[in-house]
């Protein structure tokens, strides 16, 4: 995208240098950048030269180092340095004007890697002492929120109206460290978030859209960030058909496969994706060359494959969440309104054993998914405006895991999909199978004297 806007005259080597300079100071990483030219024989400049004479000098210095092939292939001009296409028209000062925004470009990305490699050592101390530091935080998102910022003041209506669109941002705020190079991922990811608020907030941001399962960002997120009005929310259940045709879903499904795909797992993205790749796998072109598999099979295949490797981990996630609920509710963490009288989940057990614990989250999981089977799997939270159904523990575990989807307008918690809703009651079967006499007896005596009820949140006719 910065460099449609660049080609479309929407971002220059000057609106580049004056957007980092307003964040960060810049003359000792150009000093060095300008002193590493092997080019210039008088490489080096005054200390007391401004910062934008230092900007230029070190564009010059820079662009002997990028890969000039690179930058004429951006630009649009082929080996000989002619336009292509569209660029054939080009003048030789708009060539030139192109190509200084981009060795800029590159330049800026120079200059935060080098105040990066300064900062190494204060990010492998904060990794390995676990405290927080908003400068450091800010300096491994300084890259990204530099292009946001960019775009952002470069858009224009009906000449360069960019959009981005942030895929699986639920993968960030979860990953893993393993290694020093950089601040922690949740730490990451909430700076990123905290910038675009604030750059939404206090000067103008171009719309950012947050595809992802995780329900925390419709539910959470704009508690934690105290912004409840930047974050708007959108979550659908899946695409409509007008909404599939749109998104060329009939080019990769016929009409009887998107009937199975939407009767079977919804029409939900990933589950389009992950089937397409499986229907294009040479396994199943043998089988349906040999006819001796249908589509029906491998919508079973996916389904049994989303079990296995999706649901039944996630739902053991869940069962965690639930047991630290119960350490935290007798470790007194807990406050008394969550354990009110009548909670299903009032009387932990008071014990040290660790199985009699787990023991005590699964039953309290298997008693919230029974719940939603009775209650059609729809529940309007805001039904009685009491939100009773957030201090249940097995619902914001579910809610957490992403598992269920907490939407806010409309005020609905449902499975994120069709395909995961027939995940969960496939593991209540599994669990109430694999229960022993004993067990079966203290559910089912949980289910009558305990048990949750939610069928008064059910979705009510003409509810809008």
């Amino acid at each position: 995208m910065a460099h449609k806007g660049i080609k479309l005259g929407s971002i220059s080597s000057h609106q580049i240098f004056t957007t980092l300079n307003k964040w960060t100071g810049l003359n000792t990483a150009l000093h060095r950048i300008i002193q590493s030219d092997t080019h210039s024989l008088r490489s080096g400049v005054s200390d007391k030269a401004s910062t934008s004479v230092l900007w230029d000098r070190a564009v010059f210095a820079f662009s002997g180092q990028v890969d000039r092939q690179e930058i004429e292939g951006i630009v649009g001009l082929d080996e000989k340095g002619k336009g292509k296409g569209r660029e054939k028209g080009m003048s030789v000062e708009e060539r030139s004007y192109f190509k200084e925004a981009l060795v800029a470009l590159k330049l800026a990305k120079e200059v935060i890697r080098i105040q990066q490699g300064w900062r190494a050592n204060a990010v492998t101390h904060l990794n390995r002492t676990g405290g927080f530091s908003r400068s450091l935080a800010n300096s491994s998102t300084d890259w990204p929120y530099l292009l946001l910022e960019l775009l952002s003041d470069a858009a224009e209506i009906d000449h360069f109206q960019p959009k981005l669109v942030m895929n699986n941002i639920d993968v960030l705020r979860n990953a893993v460290l393993t290694d020093d190079s950089t601040i922690c991922a949740s730490m990451y990811h909430d700076s990123l978030i905290w910038r675009i608020i604030a750059l939404g907030a206090n000067e103008r941001c171009l719309p950012v859209i947050l595809i992802t399962s995780d329900s925390y960002y419709s539910y959470r997120a704009f508690i934690d960030f105290g912004f409840p009005d930047i974050f708007v929310s959108r979550e659908t259940f899946g695409w409509t058909p007008e909404e599939a045709k749109l998104h060329m879903v009939t080019d990769y499904f016929s009409a009887s496969e998107w009937r199975i795909v939407t009767e079977v797992l919804g029409p939900n993205p990933r589950h389009l994706f992950e089937l397409y790749a499986l229907k294009q796998s040479n396994h199943y072109q043998r089988m349906i060359a040999e006819q001796s598999s249908t589509f029906e099979d491998i919508a079973d295949t996916y389904l049994a494959h989303l079990q296995i490797t999706v649901a039944n981990p996630t739902m053991e996630k869940a069962v965690s969440l639930v047991e630290k609920f119960a350490n935290d509710a007798i470790g007194g963490k807990i406050s008394k309104d969550k354990l009110r009288f009548g909670a299903p989940w009032r009387h932990p057990p008071r014990t040290d054993d660790a199985s009699i614990r787990l023991q005590w989250a699964r039953l309290q999981l298997t008693d919230f998914v029974q719940s939603l089977v009775n209650a059609e799997f729809g529940l309007n939270y805001f039904a009685d405006c009491s939100l009773e159904i957030f201090d249940d523990p097995s619902a914001v575990a579910m809610l957490e895991v992403g598992l269920l989807y907490a939407q806010r307008d409309p005020s609905f918690i449902r499975p994120v999909s069709r395909g995961i809703e027939r995940c969960l009651v496939r593991w209540l079967v599994q669990e109430r199978m694999q229960m022993n006499f004993q067990q079966s007896l203290f559910f089912w005596w949980h289910r009558i004297i305990r048990g949750r009820s939610y069928r008064h949140l059910m979705l009510q006719i003409g509810y809008k």
